[in-house]
């Protein structure tokens, strides 16, 4: 068969967040919703069921909505969605000291952005006033927001606009059949429910389709593997490997419940709670009808019972009874993610523990990449498959050194814990970084490439935050803008009064978008 030179049509295996999302970020870019476009098939087992545990996301999430035409209040009403507006690390510093519990925000945003002027080591050398306010408190008003649950705008604010940064947290399974119907109704996507039981390859080792359990052959001019831990396209039939990464992120297992409110109108989280706990940590994220929580832990360091049973103490009352869920995580990423015609998005490419939030965007980023850089021509393909392997391997990286970075700060003294701290463990461009920040304030020059995943900004709050040892006092004499910064500082508690007071509560802003919704862009 002839090898076609101009790339018409995109066949993605697996649905899921993953696989949907991505249809749905091809489907606008390439206008398939026109004669000419690009074809779209997406292609889901109807009896394969989906990881459904990414509930967190990134601001980045609000402008891909908007970017594929979905309504801001439809997608909170039909995804349970709340707002969210941070992650609230409760007990990494150290371990609980007399039952009372220690914690820190890693916020989605400060007053000022630091790359324009940073606040951080006029924080650190004293400059703040109050030696107990806290970095996030000292920056932002999000912190003390998150503290009373207090949503980040008004039920007046445009739809996606907000008077603070902010993401959401939604129901996954929700969210997949949200985007399935957007796709298949509103944006050309062709949708195939069928399992695929054998990769077909053409002469120069190109995926030339896929056949299926009850609609026979499906050919393609390009495919994305969106079949998650199975990898059925990229990693089984082009053989390409998975670097494990176990022997830095040292969790290998997830147990996870969903637990009803007891209150209809009960209040909800406005940020992620991660609990850090003996051998791993405990993620809550407060739906507009319940919670999704799940216990990350290493099974060298805990059993699977005692994972289980923490789990379902920290879930409290509301929890018995309720099923579980036993999840392997394989951490680690393909040693490409893109090769030949086919690219892995999603758990097919890579898998990091949920820490941070890190899954949805990287589908995000993943996508929109694609997107951008698709090869109409098959000319193009080399350089685009290049490109897009440099990234994503650079993004990677550099998010598993941010994970790490939240275990080598601690102070915790359980085995799972020293054991995260052995030299052994750690990246040696983490290693280069600490011992560079350990004198030096973390500066925009540390972060050059434009593909970083978390910014300047992220690395503060969480050095800050942990308490990280950092000796800026030789340096002194380099931050005399104190005048601007003790007004900024200053700037920051007026902003924080009255937010406090004008803001909403995030179950009374839901409660009013079910009632009324947003008003239009």
């Amino acid at each position: 068969m002839a090898i076609k030179a101009i790339l018409d049509s995109i066949v993605i295996v697996g649905g899921g967040t993953a696989g949907w999302l991505t249809a749905a970020n091809l489907a606008k870019s390439l206008n398939c919703d026109k004669n000419d476009a690009i074809k779209i098939t997406l292609i889901e087992s109807p009896n394969i069921p989906t990881i459904g545990v990414g509930e967190g996301t990134w601001p980045t999430m609000r402008k891909t909505l908007a970017k594929i035409g979905i309504d801001e209040s439809e997608f909170i009403k039909q995804c349970g969605a709340s707002f969210k507006q941070a992650t609230k690390f409760v007990n990494w510093k150290s371990n609980p000291l007399n039952g009372e519990n220690n914690h820190y925000y890693h916020l989605f945003s400060s007053i000022y952005d630091p790359t324009d002027f940073n606040l951080s080591p006029y924080w650190k050398l004293g400059y703040a006033g109050d030696e107990s306010l806290t970095y996030a408190n000292a920056v932002s008003p999000q912190a003390l927001c998150c503290e009373l649950g207090l949503a980040p705008k008004q039920i007046t604010t445009k739809a996606y606009d907000g008077l603070q940064s902010y993401a959401y947290h939604l129901d996954a399974g929700k969210f997949s059949e949200m985007l399935k119907k957007h796709c298949t109704e509103n944006l050309n996507v062709h949708f195939i429910a069928d399992d695929v039981i054998d990769v077909c390859l053409d002469e120069t080792g190109s995926i030339s389709g896929v056949n299926t359990q009850n609609s026979g052959l499906i050919e393609g001019d390009f495919f994305v593997d969106c079949t998650g831990f199975s990898s059925l396209l990229l990693g089984k039939a082009l053989n390409i490997g998975f670097k494990s990464v176990a022997d830095t992120l040292l969790t290998d297992y997830a147990v996870t419940v969903q637990v009803p409110y007891d209150d209809p109108n009960a209040d909800i989280s406005s940020c992620t709670i991660s609990t850090a706990q003996e051998a791993g940590w405990i993620w809550d994220i407060g739906l507009a009808n319940r919670r999704g929580i799940g216990h990350v832990y290493s099974s060298k360091f805990m059993s699977h019972e005692d994972a289980e049973r923490i789990l379902l103490e920290y879930a409290g009352p509301q929890a018995k009874g309720l099923m579980t869920r036993k999840i392997k995580m394989e951490v680690g990423y393909r040693e490409k993610f893109w090769h030949k015609n086919c690219v892995a998005i999603g758990l097919s490419a890579a898998f990091v523990e949920p820490l941070e939030a890190s899954a949805i965007f990287l589908i995000e980023a993943a996508s929109n990449m694609l997107a951008e850089q698709f090869p109409r021509q098959r000319v193009g393909m080399e350089h685009a498959e290049r490109k897009f392997n440099e990234s994503f391997k650079f993004r990677w990286d550099k998010t598993i050194d941010f994970i790490k970075l939240h275990y080598v700060l601690s102070k915790r003294d359980d085995p799972f814990w020293r054991a995260n701290k052995d030299e052994t463990t750690i990246p040696d461009s983490l290693k280069a970084q600490l011992a560079h920040w350990s004198v030096q304030p973390v500066s925009n020059y540390d972060f050059a490439n434009v593909y970083e995943p978390f910014p300047l900004e992220s690395y503060q709050f969480v050095l800050n935050g942990m308490g990280f040892e950092q000796n800026l006092e030789p340096s002194r004499a380099l931050f005399p803008m104190v005048d601007k910064a003790t007004m900024s500082f200053d700037k920051v508690k007026k902003i924080t009064e009255f937010a406090v007071k004008d803001l909403p509560t995030n179950r009374a802003l839901l409660n009013k978008v079910h009632q009324h919704g947003f008003s239009k862009i």
